[in-house]
């Protein structure tokens, strides 16, 4: 699962939001499918300009990611790093093309876990799970300090 950073949280707000107001959505496009759309967002490229970067090499984003080499400078590795860097980690991006990540499935009640993969409606509710999730594992981690009655003095 992802690390919970603040910039992704925000990023899968934010695709979730846009994808919700009418934002490009096709799931056999590279730069406007699930991954795409938070692609953008995180990288701040285009759909077009991550497609062509994609068509580079062969195959969808579960074959791109298994075949992501962090060195490679290839077009779309360095899309894939940058998501990296904002706490991904591969499998998250193969979970988010199927809409499938178990943890984020179990948010939902048992009747609406089957999401469709290629769904604008379902790709939000699953981003917006998504980011619910990885904000409390983030609120988790965040203690405050106790101050005695002395200190407040």
């Amino acid at each position: 699962m992802a690390r919970p950073t603040p910039e992704l949280i925000d990023a899968l707000r934010r695709t979730a939001r846009n994808l919700a107001n009418g934002s490009p959505y096709q799931w056999g496009h590279m730069g406007g499918c699930n991954c795409g759309n938070l692609a953008q967002v995180l990288t701040k490229l285009n759909k077009d300009q991550i497609h062509r970067y994609a068509m580079q090499r062969y195959g969808d984003w579960n074959e791109q990611v298994d075949d992501y080499c962090p060195t490679s400078q290839m077009p779309l590795d360095i899309v894939i790093n940058e998501m990296l860097n904002a706490g991904l980690m591969l499998e998250d991006l193969k979970h988010l093309e199927r809409l499938d990540d178990r943890a984020v499935l179990a948010r939902f009640p048992l009747e609406k876990r089957y999401l469709k993969h290629n769904v604008r409606d379902d790709v939000v509710a699953y981003m917006n799970a998504w980011a619910d999730l990885l904000e409390e594992q983030l609120l988790a981690k965040i203690t405050l300090p106790t101050f005695s009655e002395l200190e407040l003095a």
